[in-house]
């Protein structure tokens, strides 16, 4: 069982659109992906710096954008060697809006269309106050949940293998960061927003407006969600979880567990790949995984989503 896997706001880089758009069909997509969502990500793809990136109303749907690129390539329908289909997805943060399209629960217009409005509105309330996240390793969660009530801050995503990701004021952040818990190690994230807590109630409420215009069908993969790591079976439901899940703490730790529940045996993570293949390998240790960077790492994706009807075949 194969699972292709999105990832989220923070793993974009300067540039890292460039190999992709060396094939005419792929930057003829990202066009109109860029119309789509009303932005240009060709030139945040490829020429635009780290702080423009970085920006949540850009970041966004630039990163749902190459993840759509990548499942594009994969998946070729002119190519002999198109990779075969997935037994699952999920992603991480905004990627669920990437795998939303993946699974088929939305187009690709509506899909840009819903993370333009995303990144745009957690924009707008990130500027509200002076919020930011911190990723905490290691240490006793207990103790750690403790000392964040006490500084005022929120978990923000349970990412597994040890990591918490934090947020809310910077002045409490670099608080946590000069006395940190017990055996734990605080990085400050560049990040301008407390994602995934109170902090973020006026987005829900935009993002939910703009959701209740599309039309979202059931998914045609297994599909699970950030929520509580469940699986979902109605179109309807996940995109009204993806919605509320803009202001509730992301449980990636329990999509892991979940993944290892279904008998996972690989994990794909489209482009920007990285992040969720590394907490695979604390979380989900000996499975193999291949995280799509550029075009050259195709090929080895499509030989691990192979191998899922090899492990279909000895059932």
């Amino acid at each position: 069982m194969i699972v292709v896997v999105a990832p989220g706001q923070g793993s974009q880089t300067p540039g890292f659109l460039t190999p992709w758009l060396e094939q005419p069909r792929l930057r003829e997509k990202l066009e109109q992906l860029s119309d789509a969502a009303a932005i240009d990500l060709v030139a945040h793809g490829t020429v635009s710096d780290a702080d423009t990136i970085r920006d949540t109303g850009v970041a966004q749907p630039l990163i749902v954008a190459a993840g759509l690129l990548t499942l594009s390539a994969l998946f070729d329908p002119t190519d002999d060697e198109h990779a075969v289909a997935p037994s699952g997805v999920a992603g991480h943060s905004v990627g669920e809006i990437t795998a939303a399209a993946a699974a088929g629960i939305l187009g690709e217009v509506d899909a840009m269309r819903l993370v333009a409005t995303r990144g745009r509105a957690m924009a707008d309330a990130a500027s509200a106050a002076e919020t930011g996240m911190s990723a905490v390793i290691g240490g006793d969660e207990t103790q750690l949940l403790a000392r964040l009530d006490e500084l005022g801050l929120h978990p923000a995503n349970y990412n597994g293998g040890g990591q918490i990701v934090v947020a809310g004021p910077r002045d409490a952040l670099a608080a946590l960061a000069e006395t940190p818990v017990a055996g734990t190690r605080v990085i400050p994230l560049q990040v301008a927003g407390a994602f995934h807590t109170p902090y973020m109630a006026s987005a829900v409420e935009t993002v939910r407006d703009f959701a209740s215009t599309l039309a979202p069908t059931n998914p045609q993969l297994r599909i699970w969600s950030n929520r509580d790591g469940g699986e979902v079976t109605s179109g309807t439901e996940f995109l009204n979880l993806l919605v509320g899940q803009i202001s509730s703490p992301v449980r990636w730790d329990l999509t892991m567990t979940s993944f290892a529940s279904a008998g996972i045996t690989g994990i794909v993570e489209l482009a920007p790949a990285g992040a969720l293949v590394g907490l695979a390998k604390r979380g989900l240790k000996g499975v193999p995984t291949v995280a799509v960077k550029t075009p050259d790492d195709i090929q080895a994706a499509r030989d691990l989503l192979a191998t899922s009807n090899d492990t279909a075949g000895d059932a």
